[in-house]
């Protein structure tokens, strides 16, 4: 039951229907509010840089919109480094519905089928070395030379991943987060999927209004009811976390008020429960200035905020390409989509792997502040790795990526 209108679909299905009907190729984005279903590319947006790259993707819907599309739609990826490509389309055709891509499992306390087991295991950093760049970033605090920076993990495994299976398993586990699956250019593995399950919103702008809401200090959960709520408790009382998550939601705040006024900031952070980590968010609003600022170019002031590499920025970039070893690609960017009249949402792409047809690598980060631990901060990245192993049924690989 759709309504299509100029090669987009107005959906009357609900948002687990979409889910249901994802398949290799196509393209999903899914928040609490909206869930987009795209197939087919219309229009590719050119290689852009940073600066360049949402006024390029405004001019491509003014484009689409000229040659007869009703309100077409923007979706895709952006990378964590500023020069690097993006990813962005207008798809042949859309789906969206109100509401989250929760699709109910027949059994949740069934265990997810499991994938077929990797032959190899590739850690980028080990954790020797990654526990040594933490102790290096935590004396570069020490001396004033930064205030926070975030240090990452890659794990790739050679393996066989069902996507469409993965992806509703992540949207069943995520219904207050973002959940999503994008279909990347093929590279010599094949056909390539960005998927993930983030929590955390960059931004989202609907006419004048402006939402984000930044995550930053973390501490993984325990299967152990009475632990897991101690374990929350501290992480609302520690003073490394709270200071941390301060230097997020203050440069968010900061970033908005050039072009918003009215940006609220709430005094104290709140706990965010995931399936596999607490985190603290704040959930940051404002009123836009000027209406022709699109959600994407808001986003692209904001990245990359503190939560996703550190601050001072120039400085926290240098230290991670010093110390990580691998390329972050999409990691860490955002992900999301745009119409043509400006709105849209723009997740954080966290919790998420690139799958091709034999392989995934898998990504997490910590962040670095005066008072971090080496191994507190590795065990940090492993909690966050376990929300895409669990759900591919790789959970114990963790194990061997030391």
């Amino acid at each position: 039951m759709n309504d299509r209108l100029h090669g987009h679909y107005l959906s009357r299905s609900s948002a687990a229907d979409l889910c249901a009907h994802y398949e290799a190729g196509a393209t999903l984005f899914s928040s609490p509010g909206h869930t987009l279903l795209a197939s087919g590319k219309r229009s590719i947006l050119a290689p852009q840089s940073g600066a360049a790259l949402a006024g390029a993707a405004a001019s491509l819907l003014r484009t689409a919109r000229r040659d007869g599309e009703a309100l077409p739609v923007m979706i895709g990826a952006v990378p964590f480094l500023a020069d690097a490509p993006a990813h962005l389309f207008i798809p042949e055709h859309v789906m969206m519905a109100t509401g989250p891509a929760s699709l109910p499992a027949a059994n949740p306390q069934a265990p997810p089928p499991r994938a077929r087991f990797p032959r190899t295991i590739e850690s980028i950093p080990p954790q020797d070395r990654y526990q040594r760049a933490v102790a290096r970033a935590v004396e570069r605090i020490r001396t004033g030379q930064l205030d926070k920076v975030v240090l990452s993990r890659s794990l790739t495994l050679e393996t066989e991943i069902d996507v469409a299976g993965l992806l509703a398993r992540l949207g069943a586990r995520n219904a207050h987060g973002y959940t999503f699956a994008i279909d990347l250019a093929p590279d010599a593995d094949g056909r390539r999927t960005l998927i993930g399950a983030s929590p955390e919103l960059l931004l989202s702008r609907h006419g004048a209004r402006v939402r984000c809401h930044p995550l930053a200090g973390s501490i993984p959960r325990s299967f152990d009811a009475h632990e897991d709520q101690r374990r929350a408790q501290d992480l609302l009382q520690s003073e490394k976390d709270l200071h941390e998550h301060a230097l997020v939601a203050d440069m968010v705040a900061d970033s908005l008020r050039p072009y918003c006024h009215s940006v609220a900031v709430p005094a104290v952070p709140s706990l965010i429960a995931t399936p596999t980590m607490w985190h603290l968010g704040s959930e940051v609003t404002a009123q836009l200035n000027e209406p022709g600022m699109s959600s994407l170019a808001l986003a692209m002031a904001l990245h990359p905020t503190p939560a996703v590499c550190g601050h001072p920025a120039a400085l926290a970039r240098s230290f991670i390409n010093e110390v990580e070893g691998f390329d972050r690609g999409f990691f860490a960017g955002l992900v999301g989509w745009m119409d043509a009249n400006g709105d849209g949402e723009w997740a954080v792409t966290l919790r998420c792997a690139e799958v091709g047809a034999h392989s995934a690598t898998l990504y997490a980060g910590a962040g670095i502040v005066a008072g971090s631990d080496p191994e507190l901060e590795f065990l940090e990245t492993s909690g966050k790795l376990r929300t895409m192993l669990r759900a591919m049924g790789l959970e114990a690989v963790l194990e061997e990526a030391a």
